[in-house]
Parts: C-alpha cells; structure tokens; sequence
C-alpha cells in the first residue's frame, strides 16, 4: 500500500483527508506541524505528501523547502492546501517547488 503524508494541524480537515485517502487505497501518515512533517517524510518517503500552508510553527512553505532540500530526493510531489488563497500566493507557494496550490475554499480572494 503506497503512503501519503497529510501534514495538517485540523483535526477535521486531516479526518477528511484521511478518509478520502483510506478510500482509495492509500496509507495515510499523519503530522500536525512542520517540523514534525519533515520527521515524518524523511523516515517514511511517502509516494506524495499534501500540505497545509498555514501551520503553527514553520509554515507549510517553510516546511515544503526544508524537504526539498533534505536527503530524499526532493521529487516527492507536494500538493499544498490553503484555506487563504490570496492573489500571488499561488506564484509564492510554486516557488517553493509545491507541485499543486489547492484552495480549501476552491476561491481566489483578492488581497
């Protein structure tokens, strides 16, 4: 079974996420913040990792460079979430090598 890593400190969105995966076959690996993420994707190599952008501590951006600059390959798609999809904030997440910006909300706000 492959693994994927939702790094995502809402409890609810992660059961969403969780159950929407579990459902497709995959083997969900769970991280409430960064650094734990960054643990997490190192030890266990999933085939992708979905990230929230709006953590507490290092923020998903932060957390998605720190992997891509650690030892696995850094290959690993990413797709980043964000509840505040922001105009430019889809170019700012891209340029941190996120594979896919997804809004939450599936809205582009103006601000």
């Amino acid at each position: 079974m492959r693994k994927v890593l939702v790094i995502e400190d809402n409890e609810d969105n992660l059961r969403l996420i969780t159950y929407a995966l579990q459902r497709s076959g995959y083997e969900v690996i769970p991280a409430g913040t960064g650094e734990e993420g960054i643990k997490l994707a190192i030890k266990e190599r999933p085939f992708f990792i979905i990230m929230d952008i709006n953590l507490p501590g290092i923020d998903g951006m932060e957390t998605t460079m720190r992997i891509r600059s650690s030892e696995i390959d850094g290959e690993i798609p990413i797709i980043a979430m964000t509840s505040h999809a922001m105009v430019g904030d889809r170019e700012r997440i891209m340029a941190v090598r996120c594979n896919i910006p997804l809004p939450q909300n599936h809205r582009m706000q103006k601000g």
